[in-house]
């Protein structure tokens, strides 16, 4: 894959999402396509960079600004004719053959959301695209009569790994990574090294396309990057807290439970306690801001299961969960960790949590739901994958000891088909124990051998 540029030659980066906006594309009967994703990971600029490419005719408008379509759709017109009176205000023929309409920042109209409706049953040769801030947000506390069954959703992440190695130019180490993957055969250790230095790198900027955007033009001098583009970002999530809220005590709930999640990752009994945000805490209190934060894509949420059987959902302990930042930048800015302590792998205590944090949003980023697993204490296991091979256990180590009683003892009792173990170790596979080593810089080759399997 090549890197994109804007019209102003401004180098951005490729994103594996756009091989699913051409799939929908060649769909004979589409349906209007709305992306979600949190603020900041790049919805805009690919979707816009999308169109731009694949389209002969092409216009969006962003209901931030276009306030004259909002109130177009607030309007006692029929459908038909807001149809007819959208066309004049944007004076752009969307129902031409190879065209597009993009509407961004939707969020802003219920109507006009609910019109997609109309769109998909009368005029399914108009090819639509929405997204917005906090959009997801939005639609779980929608009003007005939402079109279930008329739209097509994909949700976007911050940039994974293998996101980040195209931006710095390192395809021919993805490939080097690929290969020893599927063929189980350890890196060089140069190569290797390589590799977890450009992982650590990684720990630093996280997947905001603007972080890594600016790392790649200091080229890599962490000295001159820039650490307030992640604050920014951070700032800009706690002001969104206040939208689409109730009151302003919902906001401050939904701050307190985020706020909370970096100090409870290292939690010994591995899952979220409310009792953590504030002493006395109950669960009623916070299932509303939770909701809130899931729906914003600010976090992600690891469900523990009774039983690591088919389907993981069927056996979901519904109060029992992890909860994890959706990127790890933003993570270890958040924890005002240093950079030189990143590359120096001095976290002690937090870098197991950090990196378990991390293979979160990679396993999440491919596809996959997040599941946990533990029994009496004895077994812990950190994600479980559903696949076509059945239910396949994980384990993460921060480091390179790689001591797995918990593997040890899941195969002893539930025979699966292979294990996973993610490390700093190099590849390979350990044939008597049954688990396949995968190095922490290579987590996203996994949804690629499971599906190829």
């Amino acid at each position: 894959m090549q890197l994109c540029y804007n019209d102003d030659g401004d180098e951005r980066m490729n994103r594996k999402i756009y091989n699913d906006l051409l799939a929908w594309k060649k769909k004979k009967d589409k349906k209007p396509l709305m992306i979600l994703g949190a603020r900041q990971v790049g919805k805009t600029y690919i979707i816009d960079q999308f169109c731009k490419n694949e389209y002969e005719h092409y216009i969006s408008i962003n209901l931030f600004e276009d306030t004259k379509v909002v109130e177009l759709y607030e309007s006692s017109l029929n459908s038909d004719e807001k149809l007819v009176q959208l066309k004049v205000l944007l004076e752009f023929d969307f129902e031409k053959e190879n065209t597009i309409l993009f509407i961004d920042e939707i969020q802003e109209s219920e109507k006009l959301i609910s019109e997609l409706k109309y769109f998909c049953e009368k005029h399914s040769n108009m090819q639509i695209i929405c997204a917005g801030s906090l959009l997801g947000v939005r639609l779980k506390r929608f009003r007005a009569s939402f079109p279930v069954g008329k739209v097509s959703m994909l949700t976007m992440y911050p940039m994974d790994f293998e996101e980040f190695l195209w931006a710095m130019n390192q395809q021919l180490l993805i490939d080097v990574i690929k290969n020893c993957y599927k063929n189980n055969i350890p890196l060089s250790a140069p190569v290797h090294e390589k590799a977890l230095n450009l992982y650590q790198i990684y720990h630093i900027t996280g997947g905001m396309p603007e972080s890594i955007k600016n790392m790649v033009s200091v080229q890599n001098d962490i000295i001159n990057y820039d650490t307030t583009i992640l604050e920014n970002i951070i700032d800009s999530y706690f002001k969104d807290m206040d939208k689409y809220v109730t009151s302003n005590s919902e906001t401050l709930k939904i701050e307190r439970v985020y706020r909370s999640i970096p100090s409870q990752l290292a939690n010994e009994s591995k899952k979220f306690q409310y009792s953590k945000i504030h002493q006395g805490a109950k669960a009623r209190q916070y299932d509303t801001s939770l909701d809130w934060l899931e729906a914003s894509n600010m976090i992600l949420k690891s469900n523990l299961v009774s039983s690591p059987k088919i389907p993981l959902k069927g056996f979901v302990k519904e109060e029992t969960f992890k909860l994890f930042l959706n990127d790890v930048g933003i993570l270890n800015r958040l924890l005002e960790i240093k950079q030189q302590d990143i590359l120096s792998d001095s976290l002690s205590l937090y870098k197991g949590a950090i990196t378990e944090n991390y293979v979160a949003t990679q396993l999440k980023s491919s596809g996959y739901s997040l599941y946990y697993f533990k029994s009496n204490g004895k077994m812990k296991i950190d994600f479980l994958l559903y696949t076509k091979d059945g239910i396949i256990p994980v384990e993460v180590k921060a480091g390179e000891a790689t001591q797995s009683k918990s593997l040890n003892i899941y195969q002893e009792k539930y025979h699966p088909n292979y294990c996973i173990r993610i490390s700093r170790k190099n590849f390979g596979f350990d044939k008597r124990k049954n688990i396949k080593s995968v190095p922490l810089y290579a987590v996203f080759c996994i949804k690629e051998e499971i599906e190829k399997n």
